[in-house]
């Protein structure tokens, strides 16, 4: 089981702060955003005398309820294809158990969410990267490529949509071209849509669940973590229209349980959030996106692709070892009674090698705490002894 980029450094930050020193956590997506206030009130006002189990599914009115979310932004399901989950770590662990047997492969395109190595490893799958670049923004990789990764062993293929950690949004050409790869090898598709809202081109970013031909192959995985800024909460969900993965994946729910009766009491009142809620936070993480990557490419050096998603962004920085970076920062540096947590990005990529020169910088604190923190890396950048 690998060790988290994100949080592996913590002992580190730690000790910082015991010195007495600033830290500026830009190693987590943990939003500083305010939780709706009506999934708030749901748990204060609860009535409930028994804290009881849920049902394995979920709560039959929260999964209406995520039905009818689904159908506002063009995703076609009904509450008898969502299952809900304890986050969205639990509903992709869910779609390997179901779908893959040890020993086979999925493809995911790399940089990519560690956890997902971990979930693999949980599953004795075996992950198959096929590299997306800096210098393309980390675009979807050619069609070509993931041709070339298919084996009689690949059972599917993994996105994030938009992606974490680089924060890319997926072209709606690349996701038809990838569609009819799916189809044509008849493999299943998993994506990672937690990010849907957090989006800064006037759009959301489109579900596989609304492509046509892929009501088989579709298997999303879904979570209020990020959507509501409720990280705490743990419900997720698992959604597809494919009654087999659906049947399977229930008796991994029941193996479990239940799902958190409290959460889904929280998360089933944040679906009445309003739409200002959502064009309030996305203004809000633009301009906090265009801090740091305007700040970062002032600094000589450094090249930030804009992302188009999500709150992460990815840099190449003059160095010679991000691990080594990060680490170094923490420990032996600190500009104006402060200093930064980044993850360094080695631990997104499965090959050997890459990410060497690449950080991940989560964009969830506010302006001018990110533009301290742009300023303390350039300082950093300026006295790191191994600085290329």
């Amino acid at each position: 089981m690998p060790d988290s980029p994100i949080r592996k450094l913590t002992p580190f930050a730690n000790a910082a702060k015991s010195r007495g020193t600033h830290v500026i956590h830009l190693n987590i997506g943990q939003p500083d955003i305010a939780t709706p206030a009506a999934a708030m009130q749901a748990v204060r006002d609860m009535d409930r005398t028994v804290l009881e189990y849920s049902p394995s599914e979920g709560f039959a009115s929260y999964r209406e309820g995520l039905a009818r979310y689904y159908q506002a932004v063009g995703v076609p399901v009904t509450a008898t294809e969502i299952l809900v989950t304890t986050g969205g770590s639990e509903a992709l662990v869910f779609a390997f158990m179901t779908c893959l047997n040890p020993g086979d492969e999925v493809i995911i395109p790399e940089p990519f969410y560690a956890n997902y190595n971990g979930f693999a490893e949980l599953a004795g799958v075996k992950v198959v990267p096929v590299t997306a670049h800096i210098e393309d923004g980390f675009a979807l990789p050619p069609m070509a490529e993931f041709e070339a990764a298919i084996s009689d062993r690949t059972k599917g293929i993994l996105i994030c949509n938009p992606g974490n950690p680089t924060g890319t949004k997926y072209a709606e050409s690349s996701l038809s071209d990838l569609a009819s790869l799916v189809q044509q090898h008849d493999l299943f598709l998993f994506s990672d849509e937690v990010y849907r809202e957090f989006t800064y081109d006037g759009s959301i970013a489109k579900s596989i669940l609304g492509i046509a031909g892929l009501e088989e192959h579709a298997i999303v995985v879904d979570s209020v973590s990020k959507r509501y800024s409720m990280c705490g909460a743990r419900i997720g969900a698992l959604v597809t229209k494919n009654k087999k993965v659906h049947r399977a994946a229930m008796k991994f729910a029941m193996a479990r349980l239940s799902p958190p009766t409290m959460a889904q009491i929280a998360a089933e009142a944040a679906l009445d959030t309003p739409d200002a809620y959502f064009e309030d936070v996305r203004k809000e993480y633009k301009a906090r996106r265009d801090a740091l990557v305007s700040g970062l490419n002032a600094i000589e050096g450094v090249h930030c692709p804009t992302p188009g998603g999500a709150f992460y962004a990815v840099a190449q920085l003059p160095i010679d070892d991000a691990d080594r970076f990060c680490q170094w920062i923490l420990e032996s540096f600190e500009w104006e009674g402060c200093t930064v947590m980044m993850a360094p990005n080695t631990g997104f990529y499965a090959t050997s090698g890459l990410g060497k020169r690449e950080v991940r910088m989560a964009y969830v604190l506010d302006v001018e705490e990110i533009n301290r923190a742009v300023a303390c890396v350039q300082a950093a950048l300026a006295a790191y002894p191994d600085r290329t």
